[in-house]
């Protein structure tokens, strides 16, 4: 989760306070509560994780996966529009099913 965390807001060009902010967190203790879940000394609430991940722009799972390839491929989805997804997940159904046969 760190590394992701990390990742998403440098992407975004927004320092650890400014993210913490945007997100609710208090000002007070924004900028070490934000460098502590990067670092990975603490781990964010999942109402923090919701919120961290709607300022930038990701879903929440992205911050939960372990595998590169597949943390990419949800920042890609989402930002998919509905229909673009529903077609996407389709061929990846046809494409799992023709390679399972």
């Amino acid at each position: 989760m760190a590394r992701h965390l990390k990742e998403a807001r440098l992407r975004l060009d927004v320092t650890q306070e400014k993210l913490s902010v945007l997100a609710g967190i208090d000002e007070f203790s924004a900028s070490a509560r934000m460098n502590q879940y990067e670092k990975g000394k603490h781990s964010p609430h999942y109402q923090i994780v919701t919120k961290l991940a709607s300022v930038l722009n990701v879903t929440a799972t992205y911050f939960y996966s372990d595998d590169d390839l597949e943390a990419e491929m949800l920042l890609e989805f989402a930002r998919l529009k509905p229909q673009q997804k529903t077609e996407t997940l389709e061929f990846i159904r046809q494409f799992v099913k023709n390679g399972v046969d």
